[in-house]
């Protein structure tokens, strides 16, 4: 039996961030992992993936359509689509041999094999190829993610039906591709293919997309991936899906009922959301129960079983790589005998269509739920002289501030590089900062950011540049 101060269950962003922070805080610790590499969903069949073909496309698009040609650049791109995923494959496993670099660095054991708790203290790991070993820590942490959620009806083959994983690796453009779930991933990955050529609909049982965003953020992306060819079929549900030798018939209701319709894919990808990954980690070896939804609750951290820690996709809040990774800061640092704790009031959401979408904080819709008075601060890239410059005048920025004391409460942004530019509202919420603040601060010219000063400046009425 190995013994470790420290075992970790899971190497995602949750898992390695625990295990390396663990490891600079001289802890022995160990990292259990399955996949033969580390990085979990986000880096091996999620985030990064997702956003090399993101990157890719715009740019295929951007050659193949008006905007390089509106630029005087005169080109005729062909779709290499193997090279593009292979280039896509290259960057991920860049990325995973990295982490496997960030253990050594710090000491971390990477045990392989399949974790799960056998008693107090223990946990019990499978291997590949059969074999098992225990390992034995005062502390573990359970960090083992989430996994699509199935939609009944329709039996995900990742041939013709696809989760998150198989949308990542078609090996050819969709004619018509139809997306179940109008969410961050669906939109997403919609946005790929459509850009590559696919005719794109959107089915989505609520009357509206991405459910959590503010409604005017989300009503604005609607309206731009509609006019980029992207249709929409909201309050509707998909009760069959039957495969073809050519495709996908799905039958399609109201959400409200009433007469179904047949509607034909070569591909269907379905993406309703995430459920935790818990089953068969052992929890009843430690007497831990799963909600009905199979997640794990939490009190900073801690599970309800002595030294049994939580972090990421398996327990309660957004399921974000950045919160999971805030989360494991957080549980090691209170490990390691240390005062640690995560602002969920500030942790950003970013979608990464185009325009791109990032938000942090209170909507107006939770604002106003709430009964708090607030101001508004809004400025639209159409006002900003980069975003004009750069023809990406698509959006605005929008700032909410408590009425009475002027601290920002929450920012909503559509538009160019949006998610490199919420990390300044990040900061200036974390210190508590007023909207006049931010008015305030020099921001450089031109650039993008100067809509986050001038919709700071909004708040008190002085927009100067619109």
């Amino acid at each position: 039996m190995s013994v470790y101060d420290v075992v970790v269950i899971g190497g995602g962003p949750g898992g390695y961030n625990a295990a390396i922070r663990a490891g600079q805080l001289g802890l022995k610790v160990a990292c259990v992992e399955g996949r033969e590499t580390l990085g979990g969903t986000c880096l091996n069949v999620g985030c990064m993936p997702s956003k090399a073909l993101l990157h890719a496309s715009e740019l295929y698009e951007a050659a193949m359509g008006g905007e390089f040609a509106n630029l005087g650049i005169e080109v005729k791109p062909q779709l290499n689509l193997a090279q593009m995923m292979k280039q896509k494959d290259e960057s991920v496993a860049a990325l995973t041999k990295g982490v496997e670099f960030l253990f050594r660095k710090n000491k971390v054991d990477w045990i392989k094999g399949w974790g799960r708790l056998d008693g107090a203290g223990r946990v019990r790991v499978t291997a590949a190829d059969g074999s098992e070993a225990e390992l034995q820590a005062k502390d573990i942490v359970i960090a083992t993610g989430s996994e699509p959620t199935p939609l009944p009806g329709v039996a995900i083959d990742n041939q013709r039906i696809l989760d998150s994983t198989g949308a990542l690796s078609l090996p050819e453009v969709p004619r018509h591709l139809v997306v179940i779930g109008a969410g961050v991933i669906g939109l997403e990955l919609g946005s790929v293919w459509r850009r590559l050529g696919s005719q794109v609909t959107v089915v989505e049982f609520l009357d509206r997309i991405c459910p959590g965003l503010d409604e005017e953020t989300g009503k604005t992306l609607q309206r731009s991936l509609a006019k980029q060819g992207m249709s929409f079929k909201l309050g509707s549900k998909v009760t069959a899906a039957v495969v073809k030798d050519a495709g996908v018939e799905l039958s399609i209701e109201p959400a409200g009922g009433g007469a179904a319709q047949l509607l034909q894919a070569d591909y269907v990808l379905v993406a309703i959301g995430r459920r935790p990954y818990t089953q068969g980690l052992g929890l009843e070896s430690v007497g831990i129960q799963t909600d009905k939804r199979g997640m794990l609750e939490n009190q900073r951290h801690r599970s309800s079983a002595p030294g049994v820690w939580v972090i990421g996709d398996v327990t309660s809040g957004l399921m974000l790589a950045h919160k999971a990774e805030d989360e494991a800061i957080a549980c090691i640092e209170q490990i390691a005998g240390r005062a640690a704790e995560v602002n969920y009031d500030v942790i950003p959401n970013v979608i990464y269509t185009r325009p791109e979408v990032a938000c942090v904080g209170k909507t107006e819709e939770q604002l106003k739920a709430e009964g708090r008075t607030y101001k508004v601060g809004k400025f639209p890239f159409t006002a900003n002289s980069r975003a004009k410059i750069n023809h990406e005048t698509e959006g605005f920025v929008k700032v909410l501030a408590d009425a009475h004391s002027d601290e920002i409460l929450g920012v909503h942004m559509v538009g160019p590089s949006v998610s490199e530019m919420i990390g300044e509202y990040c900061v200036a919420m974390e210190f508590a900062a007023s909207s006049e603040d931010i008015a305030l601060i020099c921001h450089p010219h031109p650039t993008r950011s100067e809509a986050l000063r001038q919709a700071a400046m909004g708040v008190e009425g002085w927009i100067m540049q619109a």
